[in-house]
């Protein structure tokens, strides 16, 4: 017998485990906080920067790579592996792990965001949304079972729900509309898991109208997740309101959970957000900014496409550890680039990658010495 929503093949009968979660505060600091989440791949420290890999790979990153650069976490999206290579495959494989030869941690997104950011292409039918395949244009319909179904067969520790993330201009009603129907699909997901070795995590959603982040956070709240993230935030509104909101929201969820904001990876934007007392972070941006050519630095974004970089014998950031800096100069870099060599994607990804890894790090080990007020206040300018 299959899931309600899910296709031939996907079975959500799979014997029950022993819960291996566990999420333990180790110290405090106003609102931030140093945490270990266990998972069954190993223990998680948070704060903690969580690389992207949509493909079952980061970008230009081995998962060697990732592992020299302390990362704990690393992401897969359910949407793009249930194309291709196809979920049958993976578990066939092995699981995610296995596949993609990782041995830490890996949390999959559902592909709500990935569905709805089709426009109208997406549409919501029944108990699910209609929509055509990017890759192709082939038509497919995904329900809440489906995801969580999905994410199931690839074996990630740490599932999503699956929700609506509507655009940021869309009006009061449509927003509540999206809101009303996350908690339902929430619900749903939470029915439909059938893992107890997966820590499925809720998402609030709500825009930046703070009653409706409220109600979300309320309605998800009381399924009773392992877990809860900021969704549906930096996705084109004002910053000032994303931190209003992002600090109003953090409030609200439980403090014995392990918290994520979903797609913030600026330097900035992450203290904040360790500030209002967020654990977890993901965003594409240090892989992506890498591919135009820029690097983060404490002085801000470099672009080494500029010729003032052409005769720099410097490091990228001096005192970093990632083996681009140790090992390369600005000069060379920017030669990399400006010739379009695979080489410099490779050393800048792996520099802003290891960049924003250890920005968590150095901001939970002043939590835990009782500085990081102190952290925030040196903080380079460019932080803030």
């Amino acid at each position: 017998m299959h899931a309600p929503g899910c296709p031939a093949g996907f079975s959500a009968k799979i014997e029950p485990v022993v819960n291996p979660f566990s999420f333990e505060i180790e110290a405090r600091q106003g609102e931030a906080r140093a945490a270990v989440l266990m998972t069954p791949h190993g223990a998680v420290e948070t704060p903690c920067f969580m690389p992207v890999g949509t493909r079952a790979t980061v970008k230009t990153l081995s998962p060697r790579d990732l592992a020299e650069a302390g990362a704990g976490v690393i992401l897969a999206n359910a949407y793009h592996l249930y194309f291709r290579p196809g979920v049958e495959t993976v578990a066939a494989m092995g699981g995610l792990h296995r596949f993609m030869s990782w041995e830490g941690p890996i949390l999959t997104d559902s592909g709500g965001f990935q569905v709805f950011s089709l426009g109208e292409t997406a549409r919501i039918r029944g108990d699910g949304v209609e929509f055509r395949s990017l890759y192709d244009g082939s038509a497919h319909f995904f329900t809440p079972e489906m995801a969580t179904a999905v994410q199931e067969r690839l074996g990630a520790d740490i599932i999503m729900c699956f929700d609506e993330c509507p655009p940021a201009a869309v009006d009061r009603g449509y927003l509540r509309q999206a809101v009303l129907r996350t908690a339902e699909w929430a619900g749903r997901c939470r029915r439909a898991q059938a893992r107890e070795d997966q820590l499925l995590m809720g998402i609030v959603q709500g825009g930046t109208d703070l009653d409706l982040r409220r109600e979300s956070a309320e309605r998800t709240i009381e399924l009773g997740f392992g877990g809860y993230a900021l969704g549906g935030l930096s996705v084109g509104e004002e910053r000032a309101a994303m931190l209003e909101t992002m600090r109003f929201t953090a409030g609200l969820l439980p403090a014995e959970k392990p918290r994520y904001f979903m797609g913030l990876g600026d330097p900035a934007g992450i203290l904040e957000a360790i500030a209002a007392g967020i654990d977890m972070f993901d965003c594409v941006l240090p892989t992506r900014v890498a591919r135009n050519g820029r690097a983060f630095t404490s002085d801000g974004s470099l672009n080494l496409r500029n010729a003032v970089h052409a005769l720099q014998d410097g490091p990228l950031e001096p005192g970093c550890r990632c083996y681009a800096c140790q090992s390369f100069s600005r000069a060379y870099l920017r030669h990399l680039i400006t010739q379009k060599e695979i080489l410099g994607l490779q050393l800048l990804s792996l520099h802003n990658v290891t960049f924003l890894v250890d920005l968590t790090r150095r901001a939970r080990q002043a939590i835990v010495a009782g500085r990081f007020n102190d952290f925030l206040r040196d903080a380079p300018v460019a932080y803030r």
